[in-house]
């Protein structure tokens, strides 16, 4: 799925990102990688998503929100099977 498609309130993981390969270095700068953890905070007027990304709340455009995949993330922890 895209992350245009996320739902807010959800966590996600960044499967890959398709973008002109300077956006793609400004996300990865800001800390947008491959398997990185993004929250879905809310959504505003024309597809506009406030994600947080590495304890960082950011706004993106559906032109970028459409362009990257996620996954949604598993809701269980290592820990709680006693695996550490």
């Amino acid at each position: 799925m895209y992350l245009c498609e996320a739902q807010t309130g959800r966590h996600y993981t960044v499967k890959r990102i398709d973008l002109p390969f300077e956006t793609e270095r400004r996300l990865e700068a800001l800390g947008m990688t491959s398997d990185a953890p993004v929250s879905v905070l809310s959504r505003k007027g024309r597809g506009i998503l406030i994600i947080k990304l590495r304890g960082t709340r950011f706004a993106l455009g559906y032109n970028i929100t459409k362009n990257i995949q996620v996954e949604e993330a598993s809701e269980r922890s290592d820990t709680e099977d006693g695996t550490v």
